[in-house]
């Protein structure tokens, strides 16, 4: 579908839930990959969510990426995402394929930054609340502080499958929010 792309995205390793220390280079590598995604297909908005997108959060360290897209977005989104190297996810309980994510990975000064990619329809209340939820974060550093010990009490608690970890800090999300 797409002339000269290549793959370039590497195999997405799956890792016990651990919660790192923020990792300010995951914006480098968000930008990275937008820009990857926009050489192609330029009128897409791609924007940087999920923890690495807050300073200072702690987490996962997965760079989260939401491509919000219309109808006839859907095809050639996903199409560019498989050329690219994406790959579907590999685990019981995956995002339909009417909502998908894409997994992958990219190396960058070293590390091995592991990639989400939320292809989203715009018209989604999710988009409004992946923003929202954001801008709360990045806004109110006692709220932070709270996700962030949350999410390192459920790793000490041992969860640390990342399906049961992600429903975990969801629940956080749930209580502070509704």
């Amino acid at each position: 579908m797409f002339q000269h792309v290549r793959p370039v995205i590497a195999p997405y390793p799956r890792r016990p839930a651990v919660c790192h220390d923020y990792d300010p280079r995951a914006g480098q590598v968000a930008r990275q990959i937008a820009t990857l995604i926009c050489e192609h297909l330029p009128q897409l908005v791609v924007e940087h969510v999920g923890s690495t997108s807050v300073s200072g959060c702690a987490g996962r360290g997965i760079v989260d990426l939401m491509i919000p897209i219309s109808e006839q977005q859907a095809e050639p989104v996903q199409a560019l995402l498989e050329q690219l190297g994406f790959q579907h996810q590999q685990h019981p309980d995956p995002f339909p394929e009417e909502r998908p994510m894409r997994v992958g990975a990219w190396e960058y000064e070293g590390t091995l930054f592991r990639l989400h990619v939320h292809v989203i329809p715009k018209s989604s209340p999710e988009v409004d609340d992946m923003r929202f939820f954001r801008t709360c974060l990045q806004s109110d550093p006692e709220l932070l502080k709270l996700y962030v010990a949350r999410k390192r009490a459920i790793v000490e608690a041992g969860t640390t499958d990342p399906v049961a970890y992600g429903q975990a800090k969801s629940e956080f999300i749930k209580e502070s929010f509704g």
